[in-house]
């Protein structure tokens, strides 16, 4: 099995930590509002990858949080009158019951960042153990990303080329803009937690780094992640994580999937061509819109507009009569058809060759669709069904 790594740029023979298992950290969404497209995306994209693995014989343990304190959060629950825990128990249940329609099973364990405080705590003592934090009065505990010689190793970007984007905070009393926020001192009106350096509450990127820990130790198999949180993000991760207990203890590989465009534009808010789950479920089947996802292989752009929801639909119906006929064979044969076996056969050794190729739900998704071209017209030539075994195409198309 190949699988892209982000880090090394490339694709890479998948091996695990442990023989037979797999451990995977998806960043989870900062549960401030519903979730939108760009969430389910991801979702489902890491949905397909951990049922996969486990088709494949592999043990899975799947983690995704919950961020449940940042600004944003604060932010929103200050305009609508609650606390921050309010706001949080609101929205939560808004992503289970949106993904749970997109057909995304449950993670074994689904952490929230406030549960995390004490794993954060320790983690940024290591680093000051090591000399990668400054304190800042008043503001609060920074670490020091010129410390850590590989920052960028991620991204991609030296730090002489890197611009202050809309997620790096900008503050003058910062030892270089890049450096980020571990802890931040309490102001008035926002949760906080007592710790070293001062009543406070975490900066975003510890919040990942401690919550893997916790629930993976030193060294995890997989991260993944929407493209958008590349940078700074998981670069963030990697350098307090690695700076904190050294190399090799945090993710071995990294994946991440493409954003959803609209008009070549990457979807947001501020352009006005933001949509919610809930928004496309008003006009669409959720397994209409999981299709969609999986039409394309989940690193590219999907260029998001109603004809490729109607595409997608129009391809699911193609496979739900498909199935509907073959459910109404009334005849079941214990003795196997070689040629509708041979379908089968390749059917299955295409798609296994497809997801092996770096999860390729697209070209797995093609082998399918050949799959049911050649037993229609197989169906069609023959108009005879009893020598048909009935439960090993169902068994097939189950899988």
């Amino acid at each position: 099995m190949k699988i892209y790594d982000s880090l090394r740029k490339k694709k890479v023979e998948f091996e695990p930590i442990k023989d037979g298992e797999v451990g995977i950290y998806l960043c989870g969404p900062t549960v401030y509002d519903v979730p939108h497209l760009g969430h389910g995306r991801s979702a489902v994209s890491f949905d397909v990858i951990r049922k996969y693995f486990k088709y494949s014989g592999f043990d899975v343990k799947f983690v995704s949080n919950y961020t449940d304190i940042d600004d944003k959060m604060i932010k929103r629950a200050t305009e609508e009158g609650i606390s921050v825990e309010e706001l949080a128990n609101k929205v939560i249940p808004a992503y289970e019951e949106d993904y749970g329609k997109l057909g995304v099973d449950l993670p074994d364990v689904q952490p929230k960042a406030t549960s995390h405080i004490s794993e954060m705590i320790e983690i940024i003592k290591e680093l000051e153990s090591e000399d990668f934090i400054y304190v800042i009065e008043g503001d609060g505990v920074y670490f020091d990303v010129l410390k850590f010689k590989e920052y960028g190793k991620l991204s991609g970007q030296k730090l002489e080329d890197l611009r202050v984007g809309v997620r790096v905070d900008v503050n003058e009393l910062k030892r270089n803009p890049y450096d980020f926020a571990l802890w931040k001192f309490k102001k008035d009106g926002e949760p906080s937690w007592v710790s070293p350096w001062g009543e406070g509450r975490p900066g975003w990127h510890i919040e990942c780094s401690a919550m893997s820990y916790a629930h993976f130790g030193k060294g995890f198999d997989i991260h993944g992640g929407g493209l958008d949180l590349t940078f700074p993000h998981h670069e963030c991760e990697i350098a307090q994580t690695e700076a904190a207990f050294g190399e090799n203890t945090f993710a071995k590989y990294w994946m991440h999937n493409g954003f959803i465009t609209v008009k070549e534009e990457k979807m947001s808010k501020s352009l006005g061509n933001f949509f919610t789950l809930r928004d496309i479920y008003e006009k669409y089947d959720p397994k209409i819109v999981r299709f969609m996802f999986l039409q394309t292989h989940y690193r590219n752009p999907i260029e998001f507009s109603d004809q490729l929801l109607e595409q997608s639909k129009s391809g699911l119906a193609r496979l739900r009569d498909f199935f509907d006929r073959v459910q109404r064979i009334e005849s079941n044969s214990d003795i196997e058809n070689l040629e509708l076996e041979s379908f089968i056969s390749k059917a299955k050794s295409g798609f296994e060759n497809s997801m092996n190729d770096d999860f390729d739900s697209s070209g797995a998704l093609g082998h399918i669709f050949d799959f049911v071209r050649s037993v229609n017209s197989f169906f069609d030539d023959k108009k005879l069904f009893a020598d048909v075994n009935k439960s090993n195409l169902l068994d097939f198309l189950n899988k």
